[in-house]
């Protein structure tokens, strides 16, 4: 099962609910890819995006790779790109991989999403 998505908006901050997992089958799919995904959220000029992970099952290093560049095509563009709600799993990986040194992973969405407001003041 490759991710969806489902978009909306709180505080003018963009979030993305992810739901399945994020993998090589799904990160090569030009149709799934997650990156992808962002990309076009960012050209509608999204700038403030927040990944609500509470849903992905599983993430692989593909999807880690995927992750990345999302945030580096987010923060190209000037804007902020955060992580919310990962399960243990996700969460672990994260940390494992370090790109929580890089990602701002929140655990509470409400939290995640007030975030971006403290970031511009």
């Amino acid at each position: 099962m490759s991710a969806n998505y489902n978009v909306r908006q709180a505080k003018g901050v963009t979030i993305v609910d992810v739901t399945g997992r994020i993998t090589l089958n799904e990160t090569s799919s030009a149709s799934g890819a997650l990156g992808a995904f962002v990309r076009e959220l960012v050209k509608g000029g999204r700038k403030d995006i927040l990944l609500n992970f509470r849903d992905v099952a599983y993430l692989d290093s593909s999807g880690v790779g995927d992750l990345f560049g999302c945030f580096t095509t987010v923060k190209g563009h000037g804007g902020t790109l955060k992580v919310s709600s990962p399960s243990e799993r996700v969460r672990d990986l994260l940390s494992l991989t370090k790109l929580n040194t890089v990602i701002e992973v929140i655990e509470d969405e409400a939290a995640a999403v007030n975030s971006f407001a403290k970031g511009a003041a």
